[in-house]
């Protein structure tokens, strides 16, 4: 992946953005003190080098009937390429399940899955996720209460010296600079 030079001015965009991605270029430029021709040009820059990756709508999953979200750590039977590339799949094609991440430790999974009710959880648990290729054991965890939830990525470490294979360059004199 190629390294994009990054300045205060990008961070602060990036940052505005996060927080509030339906904002005008005039409401973000007030924020990067920038015109609203300049942020166009830097946000385009950064939906091409691939930091913006899309904009979407966040929405509450309790407010839209999903009051149940479950942790499961799942342990595949064999961890060949073909049956890990089938369980990707089939977890894939999973609505209810919001992020999958291959892991290091006790488990070879995890997945975040969201349900109306613990009896459609259970259904999701029994009729679907247990039957997944390569499946052997699954343990869940229910969460009781959100603390916190945010799709907000922090941005400080740009700002620190460089660290070999980083993507985004930064100096302090507000100049951008490869690593």
């Amino acid at each position: 992946m190629p390294i994009i030079n990054v300045d205060r001015c990008d961070l602060a965009l990036l940052e505005a953005l996060q927080h509030d991605g339906h904002a005008t270029n005039a409401a973000l430029g007030e924020r990067a003190h920038l015109s609203a021709s300049q942020v166009s040009r830097r946000v385009q820059r950064l939906e091409e080098a691939g930091v913006i990756s899309g904009y979407a709508a966040l929405l509450d999953p309790v407010t839209i009937g999903l009051g149940v979200t479950a942790y499961a750590h799942i342990n595949l039977e064999r961890h060949g390429e073909k049956g890990t590339a089938q369980f990707e799949a089939a977890v894939a094609l999973m609505p209810e399940v919001r992020e999958c991440f291959s892991v290091t430790g006790e488990a070879d999974y995890i997945l975040r899955i969201v349900a109306p009710d613990l009896a459609s959880f259970s259904e999701t648990m029994m009729k679907r996720l247990l039957n997944l290729p390569g499946v052997s054991q699954v343990k869940t965890n229910i969460a009781l209460t959100r603390v916190k939830e945010s799709h907000v990525l922090p941005l400080e470490h740009v700002t620190r010296p460089a660290r070999r294979g980083r993507r985004i360059g930064f100096n302090e004199s507000g100049q951008g600079r490869p690593d």
